[in-house]
């Protein structure tokens, strides 16, 4: 089959990487490789994130840029293929269809097993627009995946039941659905046989997974993650996005059982106050943050947090904002992703009265932001003169230099010498010890080097 290029442009979260990695797999039967460049491509999809504010805008700005090529492209004999997917499609699909009509396919996160028929439909000139919730499970529909690297995502949960009063993923990706185990288990097996070494569990509430277990049962999250941890060559896993209410006993006890399991946790916080942790619907107090945190560290003295806050709430007053920052600091954070709140239509915090003015919003978040950037330039200083297990996965940018992964998700630079070296050390785990650190990544030196050389 003649090859066709196809470009992905991805927004947001992870979930909508795994996403894109697996249209390009639906894909690839029909002829289709990748490609970096949009004006290169004879189909473009913008995969759509609709968790922030302007994220439609965003998304409009794009295709007023691809209508153009689109046009170029037609002018010189060859057709554009130009589909719009992810969360925005799924809440707005109508709207974008009658604003770019030009746009040939409209699709939600649900439906992309189907792009085999809508391309089919593009390409004999039919608009498509599928934001059904399909009664099949899309993943059964899917082909094998196909590695990227030495890290992979793994979805394994899709889907919100929590309505926080702030999010629209609930209407975007839907009631809460687990994947069975076994589904769960085979592609991780299948990843693993492709040189993956780490994976990362995805989902909206990745730790509320219940799926059909091995055994006939449900199982819970920390039973799957346990399952996996005994597959062979997979030596690190990783998943988010959990939620506080979701941290069990045993997978806090899972932390401190599993050295598969990274010292990393992305655990959001939203808040450190409990006004506003009440008008977003999370359902737990800072307190109840801070034992799951202490329990958390009790068992694995070397877990490193990552979080999520959102600053300048409907509502939120001078005390509440001062009562999050006394909660990063008693925390401290390695990594942490704040933002204004932004008002999401037919969500139920759109309609509270005491929405905040930009101005105080701004000036909240350069605050949190600072303290988060000292505490995360802090804790990558602290590693340094430390020896961590490092996970390559890549040249790095200068000559003789390797790239990995640090327990804690950094990238971690290596001088190590010939380009026949570094190509040995993918994949591989080297014991490094840290010299230096900068605020988002380390660099280091090997130790022994001669003799792993040897080896």
């Amino acid at each position: 089959m003649p090859s066709k290029k196809l470009y992905i442009k991805t927004y947001g979260c992870q979930m909508n990487v795994y996403d894109s990695t697996r249209m390009t797999d639906v894909l690839a039967p029909l002829g289709y490789e990748t490609t970096e460049q949009a004006d290169e491509a004879d189909m473009v999809i913008l995969n759509t994130c609709h968790i922030r504010e302007k994220a439609a805008e965003k998304v409009y700005s794009d295709l007023g840029r691809l209508r153009a090529l689109k046009a170029e492209k037609g002018k010189a004999g060859s057709e554009l293929i130009l589909g719009v997917a992810g969360c925005v499609a799924q809440a707005e699909g109508e709207e974008i269809s009658k604003r770019a009509p030009f746009v040939d396919m409209v699709f939600g996160p649900q439906t992309y097993h189907r792009l085999p028929e809508m391309v089919a439909k593009a390409t004999g000139r039919q608009r498509v627009l599928d934001t059904e919730f399909p009664a099949e499970d899309k993943f059964d529909q899917l082909p094998a995946p196909t590695a990227q690297g030495v890290t992979a995502f793994l979805s394994i949960q899709e889907g919100c039941d929590k309505f926080c009063t702030f999010c629209v993923v609930p209407y975007t990706r839907g009631a809460e659905y687990s994947r069975p185990a076994a589904s769960i288990i085979a592609e991780a097996k299948a990843l693993v046989a492709q040189g993956v070494r780490e994976l990362t569990l995805l989902g909206q509430n990745v730790n509320a997974y219940h799926g059909d277990g091995l055994d006939g049962g449900s199982w819970t999250f920390s039973r799957l993650v346990r399952a996996l941890a005994e597959i062979d060559g997979l030596a690190r896993i990783r998943y988010t996005t959990s939620h506080p209410n979701d941290m069990d006993d045993d997978l806090i006890a899972a932390h401190g059982d599993l050295p598969q399991l990274m010292p990393f946790l992305h655990l959001p916080v939203q808040s450190g106050s409990d006004e506003v942790l009440k008008a977003m619907n999370r359902k737990y107090k800072a307190d109840d943050f801070r034992r799951i945190v202490e329990r958390l560290r009790k068992n694995r003295p070397d877990l490193a947090l990552s979080s999520d806050f959102i600053v300048g709430f409907p509502g939120e007053s001078d005390a509440d904002f001062e009562a999050t920052m006394q909660l990063v600091r008693e925390t401290t954070f390695a990594l942490a992703y704040s933002f204004k709140y932004s008002r999401r239509p037919g969500t139920p915090a759109s309609v509270i009265p005491k929405q905040l003015n930009e101005e105080v919003k701004s000036a909240r978040l350069e605050a949190l932001q600072g303290l988060l950037l000292q505490q995360q330039k802090d804790f990558n200083a602290s590693l340094v003169g430390r020896e961590i297990d490092v996970l390559f996965a890549e040249a790095g940018r200068h000559a003789g230099q390797a790239m990995g992964r640090s327990p804690y998700l950094q990238s971690v630079h290596v001088q190590v010498g010939d380009d026949a070296r570094i190509r040995a050390m993918i994949g591989q785990i080297h014991k490094v010890r840290v010299i230096g650190a900068s605020a988002n990544s380390l660099t280091g030196e090997l130790l022994n080097p001669q003799r792993e050389k040897a080896a």
